[in-house]
């Protein structure tokens, strides 16, 4: 029997070695890609500071350590924290 490899030539196929090799990765309990810049500690103390109207997220952002975009990725939800209001000890309410 015939293959589309054998009539059209292992070239025309790049990424099956690609996905030959990511398989194999997988087998071994193995994942590709980047390791996550941020944790899960900077990521609630931004979710605490998010409400906070004084609080932009570039300023966030900069007091973490990492990029306006890492907090967009990493926290889905961003819009919501941006239009909540803030905490009645935040906003000077009184207790």
């Amino acid at each position: 029997m015939t293959t589309l490899t054998d009539v059209l030539g292992a070239d025309e196929f790049p990424y099956q070695g690609a996905n030959e090799g990511l398989a194999a990765t997988r087998a071994r309990c193995r994942v590709g890609g980047r390791h996550t810049v941020v944790t899960p500690e900077p990521l609630c103390a931004a979710r605490d500071m998010l409400p906070n109207p004084d609080n932009i997220v570039e300023t966030i952002a900069k007091l973490l350590g990492v990029s306006v975009g890492t907090l967009y990725d990493h926290i889905p939800d961003l819009e919501k924290f941006r239009a909540s209001p803030a905490p009645a000890q935040l906003a000077g309410g009184s207790r």
